[in-house]
Order: structure tokens, then C-alpha cells, then sequence
């Protein structure tokens, strides 16, 4: 690999070119060989018997699947990297490697909604219990919420439907103070936009199926760790033996190349479609982190280096369920559909209302959650002037 301490002064844009590749060990070529297989040949009963040797089998590892944990290490500052089939099993992993039965947990009341399901379900069967906390809470109002037998804090900033921005440095201070670890899932922000290991963060998560990938056609989860995190990590990663395919993280290795110039674009963008957005007699507020409206935008200008594609509106009460149907269903080209990331626009609707617990949902109208993509501004723009029309045209009876 590429000797990432001989990097590290070089422009982001730069460091993406060259991490988690080495072309003097790859003959000359530019990218990372593919490596896939099961058995590893040992030459001595010694190796066999004792799994001698970097890749003693095939869930030890690749030099493909190395290839992306040594760019991603770099890229987050952190001490060591494992990866995963997706950003969900991601999460899993990182859950597993802290919990213990009768371990108590406190969990972002905006969190990806599969995290709640992990919690609730799984978790729950190991008697170990999760408190839903409010992701606007202060360092002092967490610091309360901690048990002698709280093991983490999950945080999710910002909200990946409701767009809360949090206090992670705050949070994190806290908990060190007590002995508590620290999950953030970082993945609308990146590590190029905000590095949670340089806020206290012990564990930062990454679904690369999204803006790492960039083209909607891979499953991939990243997690990296500090020195002290990292060992409980590693063992888990193996006893499960949960890792990705070989080609994802080539792929993934290839969508980190140009990952900069895409998070860029997609943040001109998205602000100016924000901007605009605000001033439409249909909407009632933009949930983006970068304007002033958003609830925790002042740690968002303190924190972070950038913003991202992906953002909230709220439409105001009154719009039919018909109406609203229309607006999602007709636009070509916005989609319908989950996750982010990709070249392709997306309009997901967004209703928290029945599953947040620690901060009621008050908001009566209908929600929509934007992706913004790689299309042509001026064609977003138009495809949703044209879905706000229908989105008020009169409610006609069904005949």
C-alpha cells in the first residue's frame, strides 16, 4: 500500500487518488488486483496448525478486502478498519463487539430506523436494554441519562430522515468521563466532511452502499475504530466471519477516487435546491443542515466541513393523500425509492411519527425526504415545480 504518513499533507482530492493502493507491489498497474478464495496454501504444519501468516484463510481476508480497510483507516484517522456486506451489518458488528447481557445503551431517537430494529429485537432477546434519547441533548442533559451499567452512546448526526445535528464533541466528552464508548453513524456526512474520531469518537460507521459507492448497485458497510476499540472490533469481525466480496470493495476502492468532486456537486446543488426550496408557498420548512432553520445547525457551522446531497422538507397541512400521490408518482426525474448516494435523484417519504419515542414527531403535514443526484439542476427544479402543481391542484371526487 501506499505509505499513507507520506500522504497526509497532500489536498483530500489528492489522498483519494492514492490510498489503498500501491502500484510497485501490483506490477506496474494502476489499480488493486482482484483477490478472491477460500483455502490459503501454508507451507509449514506449524502455519496450518496455528493460522500463521497474514491470510491464513479466506475470512481472514484479502488483499482486495485490505485494500479498501487501509484507505478507509486513512481517510477516518483511525487506528484499524473492518468491513461488512452492508451498513446495517455494519452497525450489528459494532453492537456486538461492546453489549454484554444486562448492558444498558442509549440510542439517537432519530436513528436509521433498521438500528431501532436491531435494538428492539435482538438485542432485546440479551436482556440488554436501549434508552431513546433525543438527539438535541446537551453534554449535561446525556450525562444524566447515563446508568452504571450503560455501555454506549449511539449517535446518528445528522438524522438520517429528520436531519438533528448533534453535539458529538459534547457527547463524547461525556461519555469518556464515565467509561462509555461512543458509535457514530457517519454516513451522510463522510469522513471527508466530518471526522468523528477528531471529535472523541471511539467507533465511526459507514454505509458505503451510499455516497462511497455512488451508483446504486453496491452493499457495503465500513467501520473504523481508535487503538483502544479496535481489538474488540477485529475479534468480533472474525468470529463472524462477516466480510464483503472482493469485487464491492474494489468497486468501492473506485468510488473513492472520485468521491470529493461528487460530494461537492452534490452540496452546490442540493443548497441551492434548499435555497429555493424555502420560498415555495407548498413547503413549511427545509430541514438541511447547513441553513440557519435546521435544529442543530450551530454545531453543524462548528463542526463540519461541508454538507452533503440528502435533506428534509416539510409540506404544509392540507394536501390530499391523493395529491400527494400524484406529486411522487409522476415525476421523471426524481424516483421514488430508500438509501442514497447515487447519480439518481430519489423522493422517499418520511414519517417518524410512529416510532420516535424520546421526541415526539409534531409535525401534522406530509414530509419528504431529497437525494440529490447527478441530473442537471434546471431539470430538478422543473420536475418539481411540476410535482408541486400537482400536489395542489383541487381534489377532484373519485368517480
Amino acid at each position: 500500500m501506499t505509505n499513507t504518513k507520506d500522504i497526509s499533507h497532500l489536498g483530500k482530492a489528492t489522498q483519494l487518488t492514492l490510498v489503498g493502493r500501491n502500484t510497485d507491489e501490483q506490477h506496474g498497474f494502476i489499480n488493486p488486483p482482484l483477490y478472491k478464495g477460500s483455502t490459503v496454501i501454508h507451507k509449514t504444519l506449524d502455519s496450518l496448525e496455528n493460522n500463521r501468516g497474514k491470510y491464513f484463510y479466506g475470512t481472514a481476508g484479502t488483499p482486495s478486502i485490505e485494500s479498501l480497510e487501509t484507505a478507509w483507516t486513512h481517510l477516518t484517522g483511525a487506528a484499524g478498519t473492518v468491513l461488512s456486506p452492508s451498513g446495517l451489518g455494519s452497525i450489528a458488528l459494532v453492537l456486538l463487539s461492546i453489549v454484554k447481557t444486562g448492558d444498558h445503551i442509549l440510542i439517537s431517537d432519530s436513528v436509521y430506523q433498521p438500528t431501532r430494529n436491531l435494538c428492539n429485537g435482538i438485542l432485546k432477546k440479551f436482556k440488554v436494554t436501549t434508552e431513546y434519547y433525543n438527539p438535541l441533548v446537551t453534554a449535561a442533559g446525556i450525562e444524566k441519562l447515563i446508568r452504571p451499567n450503560t455501555a454506549l452512546i449511539f449517535l446518528e448526526s445528522p438524522g438520517s430522515q429528520t436531519m438533528e445535528v448533534q453535539d458529538v464533541p459534547g457527547i463524547a466528552e461525556v461519555a469518556k468521563k464515565h467509561g462509555v464508548k461512543t458509535i457514530l453513524d457517519n454516513t451522510w456526512a463522510t469522513p471527508l466532511f466530518f471526522k468523528g474520531h477528531s471529535h472523541g469518537i471511539d467507533i465511526t460507521i459507514e454505509a458505503g452502499t451510499k455516497y462511497v459507492g455512488g451508483h446504486s448497485d453496491l452493499l457495503l458497510g465500513l467501520v473504523s475504530a481508535n487503538a483502544e476499540s479496535f481489538p474488540a472490533l477485529r475479534n468480533t469481525y472474525e468470529s463472524l466471519s462477516m466480510l464483503p466480496g472482493a469485487e464491492d470493495c474494489l468497486a468501492a476502492l473506485k468510488g473513492l477516487r472520485y468521491l470529493h468532486l461528487r460530494l461537492r456537486e452534490v452540496e452546490r446543488k442540493a443548497l441551492i435546491l434548499a435555497k429555493w426550496l424555502r420560498s415555495r408557498p407548498e413547503i413549511l420548512k427545509v430541514l438541511h443542515p447547513a441553513l440557519e432553520e435546521c435544529p442543530g445547525h450551530r454545531f453543524w457551522v462548528r463542526d463540519f466541513e461541508g454538507s452533503t446531497g440528502v435533506f428534509t422538507i416539510l409540506l404544509r397541512e392540507g394536501f390530499s393523500r391523493r395529491n400527494f400521490e400524484a406529486m411522487l408518482e409522476k415525476t421523471t426525474i426524481f424516483k421514488m425509492g430508500y438509501s442514497w448516494g447515487g447519480y439518481e435523484s430519489l423522493l422517499t417519504p418520511v414519517n417518524p411519527v410512529s416510532f420516535r419515542t424520546a421526541q415526539a414527531w409534531n409535525h401534522v403535514g406530509y414530509a419528504v425526504r431529497l437525494q440529490v443526484g447527478a441530473e442537471d439542476l434546471d431539470d430538478l427544479k422543473r420536475d418539481l415545480e411540476l410535482a408541486f402543481e400537482r400536489l395542489s391542484e383541487p381534489s377532484k371526487p373519485r368517480l
